[in-house]
């Protein structure tokens, strides 16, 4: 779509030098994208100054459309909508948005939109105007206001108004929310009206969450987009305490990766999206929603017990989010083991040593007045190793100055602190076996936990039991389910529960020297401790295990990272019939299509995908394998076209013959025979990207372009800008990637306009003469190099001085996200085109494409 002056000028008068489309007719899909555009040029202004001081981060729509979503009441006679910290509007547009699609429309449609930032509060006049738009279309009378004013300050006031005229202030119908993440200083302004509505918090984003459930009418809907912080510890326990006694549960969304939902702004937090009712009576069940990121087809989905999201005797209202089965099997298992450390008679320490205060007293190796000083690095295959070849010390000085450093040489269990993202395991324990050290005292540094009975050591065997347990699969993926950050602290292990002392002393006996490998762990759990249980029969451990053992076999043959995820190990063992339990040798190859795979996942595996995700699990994971050669499609009928419904897919033969011999001595010849015979992945994918070519027509005539995505966008171009925006347009250059002046060069056709080009000049991607306005359009396609900033398009101005015609220039992107990055970058009077919103042009003031408009 081509901007109109007058949209330039509103736009301008809010601090912004683009402008933006003025519709007409909108559907649901362009305000969408209209808000986003907008958004993606706000963040880009606010990511160098306002959001670290005011905690906001604007909402992408893939975000804002899939919170929408969760609404279920969306057919009330009237609806009411409260956005406590608008922005521009992203998340009430998608709400409108939704509201428009609904079958049965409402027919009233009020919006509140609270937002104190004026840079941001012309955007969002903007954005409702877009909303009022989209209403009149479908018939729904819709009113809005903008309260410029502090949310919490209001929501306080509306509070004390309710309470001295007995009225009622909940106005709301529907709340959707993405507040501001920002701590808040316990004698601040702020936290004295939060404690006034009854509320004792920490961070701002809690208050607005519990402020906002207050205003909302009885069977109001809320969702918002959070931290997931709130669901843990003591800081929160106030606001669960009234949010959960206000509010029932009925749907969390989680995003496997931390970076996903707010990609363009790097925030590393994770985050959640919860939907709730208004009301005490509380849901039977509670649905856990889980995708890669927003705009992810692929949705795992798990229905839990809402008294195992919520223990009903747990005073300190912990929220447990248990994304699938697996994950419920581990903490039903979990839940078997009763005793604290307390109860054990034990308690754990962080190290005393902190090497850079005690760095005066600290040796590189043993001397005559020094004992050992044991740092993370000495911890190796379930003992200590010392001393060690390291750069760090390995010896502390016994003097009376570090004698409160240092603990009597006895039998300790030693435990990580801190973990890499990408190490196996979070939690990493050993023995300290002071039988094999000749002091009196040992020191253990501050990034060490260790085990201890009242300062002195515990027996051998159970420092044995105890290091065995904790090294335990289900320990780690139980820890890992709560604990969302990579630290290991001593307050985490002492909520952990634990065996009993005759269990841990049962898992301690017989292990010597050698200690067990952790297949060896598993089996001594379920054998000495599990077996007598009636969960005895389902067991997530062997799920898990067997989850990770098709992930190494993917990662051997070649597969690259996108492909080396849960999604794909399923889909592997569900194409062999593999069970959890299954011997890899029961192996076989029956022809299976998308839809029994995702039965196979639940049934087996616990993992339920949703419906709608057949078609990632086809792009994402079955395409890779076929191109791969690992399976075939429809092997009994070639002919059938691969987008039937009926098409099947099968392991091939040579592939099924390999992975028989997984787990056997067989397995590392047998893996190095089949990639002898087939391309290793990575060789593969490389050939076949010399290989395919990407094919366009120009001027009748099918020509080809190297292939890569800066070739990809090139043809989008020629399909999608060309002839909505240059109609009639004649191409005179189309630049490839591999040749700087490739046969569709057309030379005379440019000295004809009075343009001799430089063989040493830096063509622009693309040239096109727009016959019906005689101007000369100069494109580049930005994938990799920047766009056509002041010193390119001063590069252009000195290529193209001899042009006798106007001359106009446009940078074009694949998505949005790409044109976020080089926003600040933008030459002025140029012209910005993004391939996934192929109808839209962005102008940068001065003579446009606008007069073109089609």
């Amino acid at each position: 779509m081509i901007v109109p002056s007058s949209s330039r000028a509103l736009v301008a008068s809010h601090n912004s030098s683009l402008g933006f489309t003025s519709l007409a007719k909108l559907s649901s899909g362009n305000l969408l994208a209209e808000v986003d555009l907008r958004r993606a040029v706000v963040s880009l202004k606010l990511r160098q100054t306002k959001k670290g001081s005011m905690g906001q981060f604007l909402t992408p729509a893939s975000v804002a459309q899939l919170m929408a979503e969760m609404f279920n009441r969306l057919d009330l006679p009237e609806i009411s909508l409260l956005d406590a910290g608008a922005g521009i509007g992203s998340l009430l547009a998608a709400f409108v948005a939704k509201v428009c699609q609904h079958r049965q429309h409402t027919s009233s449609l009020r919006v509140v939109a609270y937002e104190i930032d004026p840079f941001l509060i012309g955007y969002l006049h903007q954005t409702l105007e877009l909303c009022e738009r989209q209403c009149e279309n479908v018939g729904i009378s819709f009113n809005y206001e903008i309260r410029e004013t502090d949310f919490i300050e209001d929501a306080v006031r509306l509070q004390k108004l309710s309470l001295l005229n007995s009225a009622n202030p909940t106005e709301f119908t529907h709340a959707i929310l993405n507040p501001p993440y920002l701590k808040i200083n316990a004698h601040s302004k702020m936290r004295e009206l939060l404690r006034s509505i009854g509320l004792e918090t920490s961070n701002l984003y809690t208050g607005f969450m519990a402020a906002t459930a207050q205003l909302l009418k009885p069977s109001g809907e809320f969702v918002a987009i959070t931290p997931r912080s709130f669901c843990n510890g003591p800081y929160f326990r106030d606001f669960r305490k009234m949010f959960l006694e206000m509010m029932a549960l009925e749907q969390v969304h989680l995003f496997e990766s931390r970076q996903e939902a707010f990609s363009d702004d790097d925030v590393l937090q994770e985050t959640i999206i919860i939907q709730a009712t208004k009301q005490r009576q509380k849901s039977s069940n509670v649905i856990i929603n889980t995708s890669s990121g927003a705009n992810d087809d692929l949705f795992l989905s798990h229905s839990l017990p809402y008294t195992e999201l919520v223990h009903p005797d747990d005073l300190e209202q912990f929220i447990h989010i248990i994304p699938d089965k697996i994950s419920q099997q581990i903490v039903q298992r979990m839940a078997l083991f009763t005793c604290t450390l307390k109860d054990l008679g034990l308690t754990v320490s962080t190290g005393r040593v902190v090497d850079f205060r005690a760095k005066d007293y600290l040796r590189t190796n043993p001397e005559n007045n020094s004992v050992p000083l044991i740092y993370p690095v000495n911890l190796s295959n379930g003992y200590v190793e010392y001393p060690k070849i390291t750069k760090k010390p390995q010896a502390i000085v016994h003097i009376e100055e570090t004698a409160n450093l240092l603990i009597p040489n006895e039998h300790y269990v030693l435990c990580k602190r801190f973990s890499s993202k990408e190490e196996k395991r979070r939690v990493v324990a050993v023995v300290y076996d002071a039988n094999q050290f000749n002091y009196a005292y040992v020191g253990f540094e501050n990034h060490l936990n260790y085990f201890h009975k009242d300062g002195c050591g515990l027996s051998l065997t159970l420092a044995r039991g105890l290091a065995v347990y904790l090294n335990s699969t289900l320990v780690d993926a139980f820890f890992r389910l709560f604990n969302g950050h990579t630290q290991v602290n001593a307050t985490d292990l002492r909520k952990l529960k634990y065996p009993n002392f005759e269990q841990l002393l049962s898992l301690g006996t017989g292990i010597k020297e050698q200690f067990p490998s952790l297949r060896e762990i598993d089996e001594l759990i379920e054998n000495k401790l599990l077996s007598m249980s009636n969960l005895s029969e389902n067991n997530p451990i062997a799920t898990k295990s067997r989850i990770d053992e098709a992930l190494q076999i993917l990662k051997q043959l070649g597969f690259p990272q996108e492909q080396l995820n849960k999604q794909s190990a399923l889909t592997l063992l569900a194409l062999l019939d593999l069970k959890p339990t299954d011997s890899w040798q029961l192996a076989t190859s029956p022809l299976m299509g998308i839809t029994p795979m995702i039965n196979f996942m639940a049934q087996h595996y616990g993992e339920s995908y949703m419906p709608n995700s057949r078609e990632g699990i086809r792009k994402k994971t079955v395409h890779q394998f076929k191109e791969a050669a690992l399976v075939v499609p429809n092997p009994h009928n070639p002919n059938r076209p691969n987008n039937s419904p009926k098409t099947v897919y099968q392991i091939e033969n040579s592939a099924l013959e390999l992975l028989r011999t997984y787990g056997t001595d067989e397995w590392e010849k047998s893996i190095n025979t089949y990639l002898a015979s087939v391309e290793t992945l990575k060789k593969k994918y490389a050939q076949e990207r010399e290989m395919s070519r990407i094919p366009i027509v120009i001027d009748g005539e099918i020509q080809t372009l190297s292939p890569g995505n800066h070739n990809n966008l090139i043809k989008k171009i020629i399909n999608d800008f060309v002839p909505r925006f240059t109609p009639g347009g004649k191409l005179i250059y189309v630049g490839d990637t591999a040749k700087k002046f490739p046969p569709s060069f057309k030379k005379a056709a440019l000295t004809d306009l009075g343009v001799n080009i430089d063989s040493h000049g830096k063509m622009p991607d693309m040239i096109i003469h727009f016959t019906t306005k005689n101007w000369l359009v100069l494109i580049e396609a930005v994938t990799s190099h920047g766009p056509i900033n002041p010193k390119r398009k001063n590069e252009l101005e000195v290529l193209f001085k001899g042009v006798q015609i106007p001359v106009v220039m446009v940078t074009t992107f694949l998505t949005r996200k790409a044109m976020a990055k080089y926003l600040a970058e933008i030459a002025w009077e140029t012209d910005v085109w993004v391939a996934e919103d192929a109808t839209h042009l962005i102008h940068f003031n001065g003579e446009s494409l606008q007069a073109f408009q089609i």
